[in-house]
């Protein structure tokens, strides 16, 4: 199934999946060789197009190689119904259902042609929306809450080898963590319970490349019940717990694969080698400071007290080509942590990785899962490296690309080759990000929408509509096409300044939601004698702002950046931070000079503010989507990050940080803090 593991115990699934995943993609990257400088791409001439095969062609049969260590992972759905009774109530039954991501680890032995058995064990976690309730309860004292942190099996399998197809029965024991919950606000007071019973599963395997096989299995856990008490008195006593799943998977076997059939010709796959790659990456961050002056809080603030947090994702890239110029990408993504002080306080936040839906335990995630489909307008190609959502091959450089799906806008928009990425780059959300700009998102950052590019070889321009949430910092969009969302434009040119590449992109959009009203909520507040309030003022409106964005080379090893960006700030934020107009700087080096050419060196800021209306709304002791110290004085908000990325191998680095921001949450009273934070990042 899909559910995490959590603190005392949690905290155990927390290093040994997460960190021990990446510990190993780690280890698997440092094997790599060593990689390239930091300069903007140019399109160069491609090769010949390869001939590969496609999806409709019939594969000669081969004998993939079975036995072996093999680790993989899988996503489905779980569902099913569970039974509890609290404080002597009537018994309830309740059901249940998830979508759900874990990873599977084991060992198999053919034993002759046809037969094969082995032992397998996996964990599963819930999607991150559903956090694996289970049951919602009334009791005595509000209403208690099951939910299911993991669920996990250790089974034995028998399978029937029918080259290229493995069909197989399992069955063994299995686990799971319930998390109770009473009332509404901290989850300090938790139960954690250990379920314990049994699992019996069947599946096929189809063999689709060396090491790699294509999983479909449906599983059946029968759990016991626990039982135990609150501090507060209230008694609660689960019954059995009864779940079904269905669910894909991928696996590598690190057995080597026969190069060969016994008639002497090359093994051949249902899909052509080239028609489908997969990738993988893992970052793991610890940020903390110290004491910092703090004369006041509020529910919004930066604690003052000093404290270190940490964050880690665990992400698969999958992708596979449909038709000539299609394909399909899918990132599913395991998250765990938080954000110093559950990311809230400083608008420009110090940690890109820190979703605003903050996981004690391990939470699973679709980042990704979109159709591109790329359409050639003739002239030069230029060829494509096989990389994470990029299959290998060639494309026209004068081309119009059309994406559909679940994506991010940055994605598309408001790339930048010196800060974009926080998982090898700058971590700061406004030294990468947009600024002044509100990324339609759900809280761990992804949307729905499209996008369409058209690419010429000095100029690109695009244009993309996505949805927006139904409501600032929600994970439910607005499904009103198109007469609500966000549309986006965004004209690239390409240039050479003495010899060296830039680019300069200026971003547009255009929002329309369900958004309050920075003064009707003043207003409002004044009348009634209490804070403001953004929610009772809530209706639909327009709000828009742009980005300019620049990067210019200054040699092989250096290179600048910069972006502008405002809004009106009449509105409340929906996705992204509380800023109004910004200005983020800065630079990146190679350390070519000290003989360190893969690693990186970068130093930027960011200087940040808010509209009148937002200033008067947050002094008078409003809330916002990061920020709210419940009164202020108004300052612009200022940060500079530096950091230095150690190479382990070309796709793996660690990196030392540190920010000092001033003026947190635009509060001249509070700050400035000191930001010291290490990042561990590696990919295949």
């Amino acid at each position: 199934m899909t559910w995490g593991a959590a603190s005392g115990r949690a905290a155990m699934c927390r290093v040994s999946i997460l960190a021990a995943a990446g510990v190993a993609l780690t280890v698997a990257s440092i094997a790599e060789a060593h990689g390239s400088r930091l300069q903007p791409s140019a399109e160069q001439p491609a090769p010949p197009e390869a001939a590969s095969s496609q999806w409709g062609e019939t594969p000669e049969r081969t004998d993939h190689e079975w036995s072996g260590l093999h680790v993989g992972g899988q996503v489905g759905i779980g569902f099913g119904h569970a039974k509890s009774t609290v404080s002597g109530a009537p018994r309830s039954s309740d059901a249940f259902g998830s979508p759900e991501g874990g990873a599977h680890l084991g060992y198999d032995h053919a034993l002759g042609a046809h037969v094969l058995v082995g032992v397998e064990g996996d964990i599963a976690f819930p999607y991150f929306v559903n956090d694996g309730l289970v049951a919602a309860e009334p009791g005595p004292r509000g209403t208690l809450t099951e939910k299911t942190d993991f669920v996990s099996t250790l089974r034995g399998r028998v399978g029937l080898l029918l080259h290229p197809v493995l069909a197989y029965v399992s069955g063994g024991v299995a686990w799971s963590q319930a998390r109770l919950h009473e009332g509404a606000s901290s989850s300090e007071g938790d139960a954690l319970r250990l379920r314990a019973g049994w699992s019996v599963a069947a599946g096929a395997e189809l063999a689709i490349g060396p090491g790699w096989s294509l999983r479909l299995q449906y599983a059946f856990e029968r759990l016991g019940g626990a039982s135990g008490a609150f501090a507060s008195g209230t008694t609660y006593r689960l019954g059995g717990l009864d779940a079904h799943e269905v669910g894909l998977g991928l696996t590598y076997r690190f057995a080597e694969a026969p190069e060969q059939k016994s008639t002497g010709a090359p093994a051949r796959y249902p899909i052509a080698a080239d028609d489908w790659n997969v990738h993988g990456q893992f970052t793991y961050i610890e940020q903390g400071y110290a004491r910092f002056r703090s004369p006041y809080e509020g529910p919004n603030s930066l604690s003052g007290a000093g404290q270190v947090k940490n964050t880690a994702s665990l992400t698969a890239f999958l992708g596979t080509r449909l038709w000539r110029g299609a394909e399909l990408y899918f990132n599913p993504e395991v998250d765990q942590g938080f954000g110093l002080s559950d990311t809230l306080g400083v608008a420009a936040f110090p940690n890109g990785e820190a979703q605003k839906a903050a996981y004690p335990v391990p939470r699973f995630n679709v980042d990704r899962l979109f159709v591109r489909q790329t359409i050639g307008l003739g002239g030069a190609e230029t060829t494509v490296e096989d990389a994470p959502n990029q299959l290998a091959g060639s494309r026209d450089i004068s081309r119009v690309t059309i994406t559909v799906g679940r994506m991010s806008v940055g994605d598309s928009f408001l790339l930048n080759t010196y800060a974009a990425d926080p998982r090898t780059q700058f971590l700061n959300w406004n030294v990468y990000g947009g600024g002044a700009y509100d990324w339609t998102m759900d809280r761990p950052g992804w949307t729905w929408g499209a996008v369409v590019d058209l690419n010429q070889k000095n100029w690109a321009f695009r244009v993309g509509y996505f949805l927006e949430p139904t409501e600032s910092n929600g994970d439910t969009f607005d499904l009103h096409v198109p007469s609500r969302g966000q549309w986006t434009a965004e004209p690239e040119l390409r240039y050479s300044l003495l010899g060296q590449p830039g680019k300069l992109r200026l971003f547009g959009w255009l929002t329309r939601a369900n958004m309050g009203s920075y003064a009707e909520a003043v207003a409002r507040a004044a009348s009634i004698g209490a804070p403001p309030d953004l929610a009772p003022t809530r209706r639909i409106r327009v709000t828009w702002g742009f980005v300019a964005n620049l990067e210019q080379a200054i040699s092989d090893d250096v290179g600048v950046f910069s972006r502008l960006s405002w809004t009106p700030g009449q509105t409340e934020v929906m996705g992204w931070t509380d800023c109004d107009e910004a200005l983020s700087f800065g630079a990146a080096l190679h350390g070519a000079a000290w003989r360190r050419a893969n690693d990186t060196v970068g130093i930027g800021g960011v200087i940040e503010g808010l509209s009148p209306e937002a200033r008067s709304y947050f002094e008078a002791g409003g809330m916002g989507i990061v920020i709210g110290d419940g009164r202020m004085t108004y300052r612009t908000e200022q940060v500079l990050e530096a950091y230095y990325s150690l190479a382990l191998a070309r796709s793996a680095s660690l990196s030392l940080d540190y920010q000092l921001v001033r003026n947190p949450a635009y509060n001249a009273d509070r700050g400035p803090v000191s930001i010291w934070g290490a990042r561990l990042h590696a990919e295949i």
